[in-house]
């Protein structure tokens, strides 16, 4: 039987008009407030489930895509959701969902197997580059290295990598110009294409 999680997680969605009723389940939700937490899971379920069909682990690993939104869910949702805006919403899943894989790759590598790939790339194109575990990592240290040198490049990387946001939404998330964003994308995608050679 499916707890009360679960079925809000497989709601129907309802569209989400970016209007006054958004903006009051952001507030509600910084506050901590469980049932505007769930609504805006749930207006954002099928998105989410995009975003996390992307970076998700292969089909050899038990982190199905809806297992990897559920455990952001998870991680979010006790402490509430310190959103601003639905971009920022995002992108906290987004970094919610970025220490699940990460954390998922390395309990894999310290069992020493070497199945299953993560289906993640760093195109915009909708094909993906298949990365091991251990590929990941190294993607994690490098972009952990580059939020050290550039921080603002490192949160581009996250948005568009980790959260599946595109440029606009990006934009708006990290309060810069799309022109920003492009540049920082592409700049941050050589520097961390050349890091993860390094290895």
């Amino acid at each position: 039987m499916q707890d009360d999680a679960t079925r809000t997680m497989t709601a129907t969605p309802t569209p989400d008009r970016e209007g006054p009723a958004t903006d009051a389940l952001l507030r509600a939700a910084r506050s901590g407030d469980k049932k505007a937490i769930d609504r805006l899971f749930a207006l954002a379920y099928d998105e989410l489930r995009g975003v996390a069909r992307r970076m998700r682990r292969g089909p050899d690993d038990s982190l199905t895509t809806t297992a990897l939104v559920h455990e952001a869910y998870l991680k979010l949702s006790p402490s509430g959701v310190p959103a601003n805006d639905r971009a920022h919403f995002k992108l906290l899943i987004a970094r919610a969902m970025r220490q699940i894989l990460i954390d998922a790759a390395r309990r894999r590598q310290a069992r020493k197997r070497g199945g299953g790939e993560a289906a993640v790339s760093l195109a915009d194109e909708a094909g993906a580059i298949p990365l091991m575990p251990e590929q990941l990592l190294e993607l994690h240290q490098a972009l952990q290295n580059l939020e050290q040198a550039d921080p603002r490049r490192a949160a581009v990387v996250e948005c568009r990598f980790f959260g599946g946001l595109d440029v606009e939404e990006t934009a708006a998330a990290l309060s810069l110009s799309t022109a920003t964003v492009k540049r920082d994308w592409r700049l941050a995608r050589a520097w961390l294409a050349q890091a993860v050679a390094a290895e």
